[in-house]
């Protein structure tokens, strides 16, 4: 008998991982090779991984493939094989793959995820079930274009298969037609003890790398162990440069041009930077960010001007022109730095204006001007709307210089960042909160540090679809890659010109090349230039796609779209789709967001049966609870009106409004029949209800568990409630609550405690109710309820019992006005419209909506309600990754 097919579903939009359980680490499983091929060509990178793995039990067993990749590549094929038969990925359109996967049902382990670790990796993890003495082999493949920085480029490869590999083997192989100028291996895997295992071979355009250690070698890397292999090689290398018109390489009527010109004057820079000293800067940021400035204003250039700003609610100029950077006024500005210190909210908006007048002020003609800013958080003083400050921004600069946004930690809105730099010709970049702080400052200001051409436009004949080819500046040791389709497949030439600024003069670059001279390209990689272009062309038209409003933005996601689909690339908008033989169980699994983590649960189910939602027939009987009074047995809620009475919690009566029509109750509302004691639940994640601004209809979305998650906060308030979910069951197992730097409310399932500093305070659920305050803090102890005060933010930790399962609910009742509190449950309330069947607009989107039900657990009641379910997105300006903490 076949057993049932399993969907593997990767999307690429950005969510949240689940944390994974450990790759089973005994003989039972036995990875007996592993390899990682990697051919870089022109720049563009593809990596293939093969992981073959043997079942070495007399029964089946769950068998895990785990690989990290960097989180620039594209994704762009998946294989299992399995007794001889493959199963491969299909890329689809995320709706399509999402309606698969809403109406899938799951139940048992996980089958894959994507999630991110550390600065620069994701990784890659899936599952299946493997016959007893039977092999899977496992293969990944990804794409990427090596960006070149400070001189470089860098192939980073990470190799932890989780145990010894008898055949164990990474080989590179570099193909630069203009030839190699230097090569270089360093990473965790090329210490002193597996030296021997790796080899590098050059020869006029090409380079091996090739490591080969072990099974002993393979315990003997800097963080290795008994389980073998765990770290990187990082291989970097540049390129000859000896024609100052850049590299031409033509295939398959596809071209990409590096232009990256040597032996030019720097061009002086006005530069001005705006460092953010507000409160949540306290501590280690604030050093290391004076240490940091300290040793950028150490290399600035005599030519350079230079302006400090520093900010929280108050905008402070340490000189209120550019000056020269001569000695004494470095020496200056260095004690200027020194004297940094956190205070206070962040008014973001008043600070980058402030930078923008200064160049405004003084224009330097023949120099090229820099704004950086610095900052931890979102704005929470001044203007702290995010699209009117981008909007201030964008009208005040005017397209005349860039801005770099550089975003401290997790707690930045690195969204609005991202956007404000692209808006402005800028990048945004994520300082890590970590002990080399100062030097990741430092290293992106390396990058900026010297520019060497302004206003560049790179012009082509017979040529189309060309990827960016106009940029504000070329920075020493970096690259221009532009790449488009050839008009004419029986061209024999192309025209290449290249104007920009150099300092104080036009410069012009003129080429023409014949086709025949420049295609030498593999075989195997014949359609790698049109492969480029295709990863080019999208990763451009997703960051075009950030910035626009409107039909353009329809238009730019359709084209990003259709090259997604085409060429098999995971990205936002696209899902991989893999069937593969396991009993029923359907995972999403989503691409992060830079420094995040991502992961959509599977859907779940009761073992028994297949719940329905909607207004279908059902062979099961379902019951509507609303209030939390006694209930006659056998009796229901009146459900044929349009509205339905919720006590709160304090048991007045509230009101939610449904349009219900006027069908059987089974068909209208309905709740589970509770299973047997002996049935188990999987649960995926958590409901949340978001009530409707003018609709008689609530909206709801999911989040998948388990995580840590930043459920409320108000960072001018200083306050924060994040709550940590349970394993594979509904519901918290603690909540904790900060206020200031002092406060801290701990809600476990069994305990509360509260300190202040000084005094610990623990209540236990079920004692008598009581009352604490202080220092405008009121904590309410009810039976099954802890009601929380802080200022004019108001929450209630409900404490849910069903037979032996326990577990914590928050729901905000009580929020400040005319404020924007971050987190899950950061809004109040939402308006959206309904256009036609199940097609909502929220926020000028069209949003794919399912009319389904959800248990309420704000209420101890726990009613079950109705709900427009949408995707966590569409409501939350954002993703989940946005939304969860590190530490509690």
């Amino acid at each position: 008998m076949t057993r049932p097919a399993l969907r593997l579903i990767l999307l690429g939009f950005f969510l949240i991982s689940a944390s994974s359980a450990p790759v089973k680490k005994t003989q039972d499983v036995n990875i007996y090779s592993f390899y990682i091929n990697s051919t870089v060509t022109s720049r563009y990178a593809t990596t293939i991984i093969t992981s073959r793995v043997a079942n070495r039990l007399n029964e089946s067993q769950e068998i895990f493939f785990e690989v990290k990749i960097p989180k620039n590549a594209f994704i762009s094929k998946f294989r299992m094989t399995i007794d001889g038969k493959s199963y491969d990925g299909v890329v689809k359109e995320k709706a399509d793959a999402q309606q698969q996967y809403s109406q899938a049902v799951s139940q048992g382990q996980s089958a894959g995820l994507i999630k991110s670790v550390g600065r620069t990796l994701e990784e890659f993890k899936t599952s299946v079930n493997v016959a007893a003495l039977s092999k899977v082999t496992f293969e990944l493949t990804y794409e990427e274009l090596l960006t070149r920085r400070l001189g470089k480029y860098e192939l980073l490869i990470n190799a932890q298969p989780m145990q010894t590999v008898a055949d164990f083997k990474i080989d590179v192989h570099i193909h630069e037609k203009p030839g190699i100028s230097f090569l270089e291996v360093t990473g965790g895997l090329s210490t002193n003890d597996l030296a021997n295992a790796i080899k590098t071979t050059r020869a006029d355009s090409d380079a091996w790398v090739t490591f080969y250690p072990t099974r002993e070698q393979q315990t003997k890397c800097k963080d290795c162990d008994k389980n073998g292999l765990k770290g990187d090689l990082l291989i970097s290398y540049d390129v000859e440069r000896q024609n100052p018109n850049g590299e031409m390489k033509v295939s398959n009527g596809y071209f990409v041009h590096n232009f990256a010109p040597l032996d030019l004057q720097s061009i002086p820079k006005n530069v001005v930077f705006i460092i953010d000293r507000s409160g949540s800067m306290h501590g280690k940021k604030i050093k290391q960010t004076r240490l940091a400035l300290l040793k950028i204003l150490s290399d600035l250039s005599e030519d350079d001007h230079f302006g400090l700003i520093t900010f929280d609610s108050q905008v402070d100029l340490w000189k209120r022109e550019l000056l020269k950077a001569t000695k004494a006024n470095l020496d200056d500005a260095k004690s200027f730095v020194k004297k940094i210190t956190d205070r206070g909210s962040t008014d973001i908006n008043a600070a980058v204006l402030e930078g923008v007048n200064m160049f405004k002020r003084q224009p330097q003609a023949g120099s090229a001007s820099i704004l950086i800013l610095l900052t931890d958080g979102d704005p929470t003083s001044g203007e702290t709307n995010t699209e009117r400050i981008m909007s201030n921004v964008r009208k005040a600069i005017g397209s005349k210089f860039p801005l770099y946004c550089l975003g401290f930690g997790y707690d930045v809105n690195f969204d609005f960042l991202t956007k404000m730099s692209l808006e402005n010709n800028g990048v945004a970049r994520r300082i890590y909160e970590d002990s080399d702080a100062d030097l990741q400052l430092q290293g992106f200001y390396d990058e900026v540090a010297v520019p060497l051409l302004t206003d560049i436009q790179l012009n082509y004949i017979g040529v189309s679809n060309l990827t960016q080819n106009n940029f504000a500046l070329y920075f020493n040791g970096s690259e221009i890659v532009v790449s488009g389709q050839i008009t004419d497949n029986n061209v024999e030439s192309i025209s290449t010109e290249v104007i920009a600024i150099s300092k104080g003069s036009k410069v012009t670059y003129q080429n023409t090349v014949t086709t025949k001279d420049v295609i030498d390209v593999p075989s195997e990689h014949e359609d790698f230039v049109e492969r480029l272009w295709a990863y080019l062309t999208v990763k451009q038209l997703l960051d075009k796609h950030v910035l626009l409003e409107g039909p353009e933005k329809e238009a730019v996601k359709n084209e990003a779209l259709k090259l997604s689909l085409k060429y098999q690339f995971v990205t936002s908008l696209t899902s991989m789709v893999v069937t593969k033989p396991q009993e029923g169980d359907v995972e999403v699994a989503d691409k992060p967001k830079e420094g995040k983590e991502s992961h959509r649960p599977p859907v779940s189910r009761y073992p028994s049966f297949t719940p329905r939602t909607g207004y279908g027939p059902s062979d099961y009987d379902y019951d509507l609870l609303y209030a939390s009074r006694p209930r006659v047995r056998g009796s229901r809620p009146s459900v044929r009106g349009s509205r339905l009475r919720v006590p709160d919690f304090y048991g007045r009566s509230g009101y939610y409004a449904f349009d219900t029509p006027n069908r059987a109750p089974t068909h209208v509302t309905r709740t589970l029949v509770a299973p047997t004691q002996s049935a188990v639940l999987a649960v995926r994640n958590n409901r949340f209800l978001l009530p409707a601004d003018g609709q008689t209809k609530p909206l709801c979305f999911d989040v998948p568990i388990p995580h840590k998650l930043k459920l409320l906060q108000d960072s001018a308030l200083g306050f924060s409630m994040n709550g940590k979910s349970r394993g594979s069951k509904t519901g918290f197992q603690q909540i904790i609550i900060h206020y200031k730097t002092n406060h801290h409310l701990t809600i476990n399932t069994s305990s509360i405690n509260y300190n202040d500093g000084q005094n610990n305070v623990q209540y236990l659920w079920g004692q008598e109710p009581s009352q604490h305050e202080q220092e405008g803090i009121i904590l309410i102890l009810r039976d099954n309820e802890m009601d929380v005060t802080i200022g004019s933010i108001r929450v209630v930790i409900v404490l849910h019992k069903k037979r032996k399962d326990v577990f914590l609910w928050p729901a905000v009742w009580q929020q400040p006005k005319n404020v924007t509190l971050s987190g899950i449950l950061g809004k109040d309330k939402i308006s959206y419209e309904e256009i036609q069947g199940s097609t909502l607009k929220i926020m000028d989107n069209d949003v794919k909506a399912s009319w389904d039900e959800m248990t309420d657990y704000r209420f101890p009641s726990a009613p079950v309600v109705r709900c427009w379910l949408v995707p966590f997105q569409a409501v939350m300006n954002g993703e989940i990754s946005d939304f969860t903490v590190t530490q509690m």
